[in-house]
């Protein structure tokens, strides 16, 4: 084989190799452990411990939990719904749905964290709240020639750059069925001088389709098959309009939702930002919020620091309510300031824009 050939080749192998990654699985997850934190505190260590929010009965173990039973011979059909799990969708924003009270779901919940690749950095149970830590995605670091031989012995040199953390929700419904929401935060890692000799870390847009793929899995884990749990991540494409409007002088987003539907969208909005929700009052439709700095580098304001203006100290002290409100077939978001009164008009726009945004 003459040298060009060979060249040509080597070539081909190499590009074959670099795309592997996206033929098989594309969610591949190690966790950070020990390694330096990011320095992104977006937490809810703080949330108020109410009654409101109490996962019914006690924990049980994965051992002990019977999950439904389901023919994984059942064609996969274009429905929403399967067994006792329905899922539930609005814009990018996706939901479970689950007949099964909160506790018999808690540590199956847990267990499929840990075993995607993740450690639990939060567990509240009393609030039906688990977050993980921040990882990496090995799976979107290319496979070429080189790393498939050598790669095992120098794993750790490999980098996406990338981090992601996932945030879980569980929220009892009215018929005694729980609610599953995961939110998705990302950070990335960018170089800060045009030397390109340093790194920070910055936030980078919530995936919906990370967020998607784990509800996917997560229905597996729950006792849908594969092949159903595609279906139902596949149904449900109807959308509810999401859109700025004025309200007595205030700017508010308008949502084509009734109440819960409207409370439950809000609420997955705030948990892929860098607001904390410090507490939560569902029967005045009101999410107490505070900003998190969400950039390790301490001298430059992050995206949210940026938000408010170009002091991250002030802003960061700043904490509001954001007001759910139903208004015949519609609902409306609003912003306060923590006293109750109509936020600062400048504050209250750029608010209601980033709500609107994810909220599309």
């Amino acid at each position: 084989m003459n040298p060009i050939s060979r060249l040509a080749l080597l070539g081909l192998t190499l590009t074959l190799g670099a795309c592997t990654v996206l033929e098989g699985d594309k969610v591949n997850y190690k966790s950070a452990g020990k390694a330096p934190s990011l320095e992104v505190p977006p937490d809810l260590t703080q949330l108020s411990r109410e009654t409101r929010y109490v996962v019914p009965g006690s924990a049980v173990t994965a051992s002990s939990f019977q999950i439904g039973q389901t023919s994984s011979q059942t064609t996969p059909t274009a429905t929403s719904s399967l067994g006792d799990v329905r899922i539930e969708r609005a814009g990018t924003q996706r939901w479970l749905v689950i007949s099964r009270p909160a506790d018999k779901l808690w540590e199956p919940v847990k267990d499929f964290w840990l075993e995607n690749g993740f450690l639990l950095v939060m567990e509240q149970a009393n609030l039906g709240i688990m977050e993980t830590d921040w990882a990496e995605n090995r799976a979107k670091i290319p496979q070429d020639i080189i790393r498939s031989t050598i790669g095992k012995v120098f794993d750790s040199l490999y980098s996406t750059g990338e981090r992601d953390k996932f945030r879980t929700r569980l929220e009892r419904n009215a018929s005694g069925g729980t609610e599953i929401f995961i939110s998705h935060r990302g950070m990335v890692e960018v170089f800060n001088s045009t030397a390109k000799d340093q790194t920070v870390w910055q936030p980078r847009a919530a995936d919906p389709e990370l967020e998607a793929e784990f509800l996917r899995r997560l229905m597996v884990k729950l006792g849908v098959s594969q092949e159903q749990s595609k279906a139902l991540i596949a149904a449900g494409t109807a959308t509810q309009g999401a859109r700025l409007d004025t309200v007595n002088g205030q700017p508010v987003v308008r949502l084509d939702d009734n109440f819960d539907r409207a409370w439950r969208r809000v609420g997955l909005a705030l948990d892929r930002t860098n607001f904390t929700v410090e507490d939560r009052d569902r029967s005045k439709g009101v999410y107490f919020v505070r900003y998190v700095a969400p950039s390790a580098d301490k001298t430059e304001p992050g995206f949210f620091g940026k938000l408010f203006g170009s002091s991250t100290k002030d802003s960061a002290l700043q904490k509001f309510k954001v007001s759910v409100v139903s208004q015949d077939s519609t609902s409306l978001v609003s912003v306060q300031n923590a006293d109750g009164s109509p936020a600062a008009a400048a504050d209250a726009q750029r608010i209601v824009k980033v709500l609107a945004e994810d909220l599309k």
